[in-house]
């Protein structure tokens, strides 16, 4: 049984409003959120749909924070705030209550480690598979959102965290290993570092989660900044966990830099503002690397090798379409 979707609202939802004036108690057709002066509102997007982004075994907490923290990488990337999303719900007839609830407290435990609130969204049924969408809303000061366009030749190239954890957990997780399993638990509840880019908001030139895969996403800020980029395979962090899987094996390690769902940062720094880069990072408790630097020239992500030979890999990442 599952209740009406207005039951369903005022029980499960208006909860995750935690009384935000904004919401109008979920209970008007849109939220009002006055602007506040001096700030930009940083919007962003993402969509889940079972079978592709999460599989039906998972538990609907472990879905529901997997999609409230893809959302907020994005706002991370940017160097936003985030204050509110809004939720859109698309489930078939075999969704119950009890899914439902263990959802609802997924997200209110997010909520309350991201300090955001829910502000409106839409339930409707389906005929097809579990479908759910957020939209975040952020806030930075008025011009100083971090964009990808900004980069330029000589940069530096840095990434947080460690790279391909989430690769080599989703067929971990297909497989049915999913017991405290470090290499699943990185694909399923990803980390966005919130922190980490917001305080990077002055110090970075570009940024982008790793969503798509190292190079994928290092591409994008190639190609809006018009610059290359030259990795260096040896400086790629690899978790020990990871590295348990695939050791040394050159084809296996340039593989992590394509599997994505790392949401992770990438981003960009002049070198004189390496040293505070590092401080930031040592801050929020963050580990952070140089990997790499931009040059001149066409938008191409290059890999340097450890014997000095220079790859152009064919797939750089994750292709939605």
């Amino acid at each position: 049984m599952r209740r009406g979707e207005f039951d369903l609202i005022a029980k499960l939802f208006t909860p995750l409003t935690g009384g935000d004036d904004r919401a109008l108690g979920l209970m008007d057709d849109s939220a009002v959120i006055p602007q506040k002066r001096g700030f930009d509102t940083v919007v962003s997007t993402d969509t889940l749909v079972e079978g592709i982004h999460f599989l039906k075994i998972e538990p609907a907490d472990v879905i529901a924070r997997r999609l409230l923290r893809v959302n907020l990488s994005d706002l991370a990337a940017m160097g936003a705030v985030p204050f509110a999303y809004f939720l859109n719900l698309t489930i078939p007839a075999g969704i119950d209550d009890n899914w439902l609830e263990k959802f609802a407290a997924g997200l209110q435990a997010d909520q309350e480690e991201f300090g955001l609130n829910l502000l409106g969204g839409d339930t409707t049924k389906t005929t097809g598979p579990v479908t759910l969408s957020v939209t975040i809303c952020g806030e930075a000061p008025a011009g100083r959102a971090v964009c990808r366009g900004n980069a330029c030749p000589g940069d530096l190239v840095f990434v947080s965290g460690t790279i391909g954890d989430a690769g080599l957990g989703l067929p971990r997780l297909r497989a049915g290993k999913v017991d405290d399993d470090i290499l699943v638990r990185r694909y399923q509840i990803p980390e966005p570092r919130v922190e980490l880019g917001t305080l990077l908001r002055d110090l970075a030139t570009a940024m982008a989660d790793v969503s798509d895969g190292l190079l994928a996403d290092l591409g994008h800020i190639c190609t809006a900044s018009a610059t290359g980029a030259t990795l260096e395979l040896a400086a790629i962090p690899v978790s020990d966990a990871a590295r348990a899987v695939i050791g040394d094996n050159e084809p296996d390690l340039l593989s992590l830099l394509t599997s994505g769902d790392d949401y992770e940062l990438v981003f960009t720094a002049p070198p004189e503002r390496a040293s505070a880069v590092l401080a930031v990072a040592d801050k929020t408790a963050t580990p952070v690397h140089e990997i790499g630097r931009l040059q001149s020239g066409p938008a191409i992500v290059t890999v340097r090798t450890g014997d000095g030979r220079e790859i152009i890999p064919e797939t750089t990442g994750y292709r939605h379409f």
